[in-house]
């Protein structure tokens, strides 16, 4: 039976300042102290003697750090290859397709700003066009996402590029529904998937989209640069990485050419790839009950938080239930057009949020200033009451 631990002693897990409320697990993880200390053990290793490992021992590491994240995901590894983002994954998807000039791309304007670039370059590059669908927020049912993608499907449509778990709005979107359907019109479906492992539950192959990109270091826990990309088998042959290396030209007796290519691509640290058996491990023994009650723990936690946010709002809940996991986004009183920071914009009241209650929790302008949103992470080492501070800390600043 796994130890049962204190929510005081979960958060000493991690190396996060005690100092301050951290509600957003969501921009860019946090990785548990075991995990970090494995990674520093695997850099130590390859440091010892680098061209032993690399030379004898990398790529069968690798295969066992792919084969542990396989049975997590409920994926097959022929297809599957690590990578440092989801970004990285939705741009090699989006370098393999050959557009066609006049062909459109479909998303939707929940989708990640990263990625909404990616698509837009590929679509410049080819003269297609990106077609975006509108998903109001507060959204009313997951029927209503399904309906407006569909509608959006012509029959110039090559791909959805279509996220898991919404960045801005922390949706849930109904993936399985919305991969069944378009694919079924003959348009393959690119999910981003960037939060969702460790989030959701996940059985790809079962899934059945045509890729699926998704980050270890968000709520898996990994550490930061370890990411992963799906292929769904009979699309895996002739799918190249980004970078072409020597994986291009070299035997292919014991490795698949996919393999061979995705697993090198150059020299880099490998080490946040080979930690994330370390991080499924360490994650999973946290509660008592595995990851499934890591899962229902996380949700448990925000959808409470979001409860009280509400309240202090004075608002209802932007979605159904069903549509959240271990984030939620909330609309905010308009603000002014103060963001702060060219390349990660985000509003003045985030950092008077830090500034002057030491609450960490990200304040967005979607989907255009003045309007915005607030949203809130849970992961193992937040507590109820964290949620209760930011909504006294809103009432003060948003004088409400």
């Amino acid at each position: 039976m796994a130890e049962i631990l204190t929510e005081s002693e979960l958060a000493q897990r991690w190396m996060l300042d005690p100092d301050v409320i951290f509600l957003n697990h969501g921009s860019f993880g946090a990785t548990p102290i075991a995990v970090l200390e494995e990674q520093a053990r695997i850099r130590h290793r390859i440091e010892t003697e680098p061209l032993q490992f690399f030379d004898h021992h990398y790529l069968d590491e690798l295969d066992r750090a792919r084969a542990v994240l396989g049975e997590f995901l409920g994926a097959t590894t022929d297809g599957l290859a690590f990578l440092t983002n989801a970004t990285t994954g939705v741009n090699t998807v989006l370098n393999n397709i050959r557009l066609q000039e006049g062909e459109e791309l479909l998303v939707t304007d929940h989708e990640y700003n990263a990625c909404r670039n990616a698509i837009n370059a590929a679509a410049e590059r080819a003269g297609a066009r990106v077609l975006v669908v509108r998903i109001p927020f507060p959204l009313a049912s997951e029927d209503e996402v399904v309906e407006r993608i569909l509608d959006g499907i012509s029959e110039r449509t090559r791909l959805l590029l279509v996220d898991h778990v919404t960045s801005q709005t922390g949706l849930v979107l109904p993936i399985g529904r919305l991969v069944r359907e378009v694919q079924g019109k003959g348009v393959d479906v690119l999910v981003d998937g960037a939060h969702a492992p460790g989030m959701v539950s996940l059985d790809l192959d079962a899934l059945g989209a045509a890729y699926y990109t998704g980050n270890c270091h968000k709520w898996l826990c990994a550490p930061k640069g370890a990411a992963f990309l799906y292929v769904r088998a009979d699309l895996v042959e002739g799918l190249r990485p980004l970078v072409i290396s020597h994986g291009a030209n070299a035997g292919a007796e014991t490795r698949s050419r996919f393999h061979l290519e995705h697993d090198w691509t150059g020299t880099r640290d490998p080490s946040a790839w080979l930690a994330v058996p370390s991080a499924l491990r360490e994650m999973e023994s946290m509660v008592e009950g595995g990851w499934e009650a890591v899962l229902r723990r996380n949700r448990k936690l925000v959808l409470k938080g979001r409860e009280s946010l509400c309240e202090t709002l004075g608002i209802d809940p932007p979605c159904q239930e069903s549509m959240i996991g271990s984030l939620a986004s909330l609309p905010l009183p308009a603000g002014d057009d103060g963001s702060v920071n060219e390349l990660f914009p985000f509003d003045r009241l985030q950092e008077r949020l830090f500034t002057d209650f030491r609450i960490e929790v990200p304040v967005i302008s979607w989907p255009s200033p003045p309007n915005r949103v607030i949203r809130i992470s849970a992961q193992l080492y937040n507590r109820p009451e964290q949620y209760e501070m930011l909504g006294e800390a809103l009432r003060v600043l948003l004088e409400i």
